[in-house]
């Protein structure tokens, strides 16, 4: 399976994408959609295929859901993703860092 497929990044949340095949018309997405993901900007096009990687979704569950629905959001990283984590002995020790 190859589609063309243009991403949108949401203007109203940092990290929401949504792919859509390349020709489709916004206006016939699904407007409660539409309404949580805001503003559209495109961030780029691309040909997706079965041997292709994205960096955060995986390629059949994206495929799957551009043939059965029109399109597929991904939504932003949980925010505990985006958490450093300190080496334990940083955590522990009882002067100031």
């Amino acid at each position: 399976m190859k589609v063309m497929c243009s991403i949108y990044r949401s203007k109203r949340k940092q990290g929401m994408y949504l792919y859509v095949p390349r020709k489709t018309d916004m206006a016939e997405l699904p407007e409660s959609l539409m309404q949580l993901f805001g503003a559209a900007e495109l961030a780029m096009d691309l040909v997706l295929t079965e041997q292709r990687t994205l960096a955060r979704e995986d390629i059949h569950k994206v495929l799957a859901n551009l043939e059965s629905q029109g399109y597929h959001l991904q939504m932003p990283p949980r925010e505990d993703e985006y958490l450093i984590h300190l080496p334990d002995e940083l955590l522990y020790r009882n002067d100031p860092i």
